[in-house]
């Protein structure tokens, strides 16, 4: 069992494996731009749950919210606005497509 002087400490492994299993995909979908699979309403979803937990953190001063979050939230932006940006790519090539 934990001591409970040691449970604040346990959010900086936290917040450092979850940052970090995130950066792959970041990375994959930003250097291939390949968007196809992911959902734009499940990274808004995720990107606003990123913002309240960091404005939670810092509103406790909880730094392994803080840190986690401030370095998650443009990831998971950046993958937001690249599907938006590449749906609408994709929506303005169909249009072109199409008869008059």
């Amino acid at each position: 069992m934990i001591p409970d002087h040691l449970y604040h400490w346990l959010g900086y492994p936290a917040a450092m494996l979850t940052t970090l299993a995130f950066v792959p995909q970041a990375w994959l979908t930003l250097r291939t731009r390949n968007v196809s699979g992911i959902s734009a309403l499940t990274y808004f979803a995720l990107t606003i749950g990123i913002t309240l937990w960091l404005v939670y953190g810092w509103h406790e001063r909880d730094w392994a919210l803080i840190i986690a979050n401030a370095i998650t939230l443009p990831l998971a932006g950046s993958i937001l606005m690249t599907k938006l940006l590449e749906d609408a790519r994709v929506r303005r090539s169909h249009a072109e497509r199409r008869p008059h």
